[in-house]
């Protein structure tokens, strides 16, 4: 289900992107796995606080209180999001999915509840992520927009300029208003 990147052949298009370049990873991620464990310990610690008081609490409803504690965390911990020139990955807690940023194929939108951005590139591999990620940390976002247009000169990108340029809009949106509020002429 997962793809690990591996090293691309020596003559293969991108092969020296992958290996060398500046990396950006989400600054804020630390910030959510530390929420994510909070509010997982405070479930836990609600429903076996509960319990004891109750007296109804016992070596199975500890077993099940902290396995729910468990699936809260992992299903509120984002996956950590970095790009580094021609490489996009997604690392969760059980696998890590790849995108090659110079080769992209298509760059959508998923419809859904929670917005998310799904690239795709030529070799078939797929990563999702949210796309305030790249909008708080424009580090990411230099660095998968210049691959994005190089997937356009080289003609793979064959669907999501559209997408590109909605997420490139609401990212200058996102740094104007943050230049006017810390300038104070908000």
């Amino acid at each position: 289900m997962g793809r690990h990147f591996t090293q691309a052949a020596a003559g293969a298009p991108g092969a020296e992107a992958a290996l060398h370049g500046p990396c950006a990873h989400d600054v804020q991620w630390a910030g959510e796995r530390r929420s994510a464990l909070g509010v997982a310990f405070l479930l836990f610690t609600a429903l076996f606080t509960v319990d004891a008081g109750l007296g109804s609490l016992d070596v199975t409803r500890g077993v099940l209180w902290t396995g729910l504690a468990g699936l809260i965390f992992v299903v509120l911990l984002p996956p950590q999001v970095s790009v580094r020139p021609g490489l996009l990955s997604a690392r969760g807690m059980l696998m890590t999915n790849t995108v090659r940023t110079d080769s992209l194929a298509s760059v959508r939108w998923s419809d859904g509840v929670a917005q998310r951005l799904i690239l795709q590139d030529t070799e078939g591999g797929q990563v999702e992520i949210d796309p305030t990620v790249l909008v708080r940390n424009p580090a990411m976002w230099r660095l998968l927009d210049t691959d994005s247009r190089s997937s356009l000169r080289h003609g793979t990108l064959l669907h999501g300029a559209t997408a590109l340029r909605q997420l490139a809009q609401r990212i200058d949106r996102e740094t104007a208003h943050t230049v006017f509020k810390v300038s104070g002429l908000q």
